[in-house]
């Protein structure tokens, strides 16, 4: 079996506290399907259901305290904590 490294990529991410939805959608673009929504009818929705991520594999469920990965294509994606640890540090601008 061969082996490979991940290549070093720099990506953009944000992550979902529960209270910063105006962010994460800035961050990721408004999809279609919320913009029949009051902005405050938007918001009742997602508390009460949850953060939905649309993705090129389908849409994903973002729990609070997720990070919301932007990837090379421009996708967006949900990234649990301890993975996002394990894969990702900070770097500077």
């Amino acid at each position: 079996m061969n082996k490979y490294r991940k290549k070093p990529v720099v990506i953009e991410a944000m992550k979902w506290t529960g209270e910063n939805l105006i962010e994460v959608i800035r961050f990721t673009g408004q999809h279609a399907s919320a913009k029949d929504y009051k902005w405050e009818d938007y918001e009742d929705l997602v508390t009460e259901r949850g953060l939905k991520i649309f993705t090129l594999e389908g849409s994903y469920m973002a729990s609070i305290g997720d990070w919301v990965i932007k990837g090379v294509q421009g996708e967006f994606y949900p990234c649990k904590p301890d993975i996002f640890e394990q894969t990702y540090e900070a770097v500077d601008d």
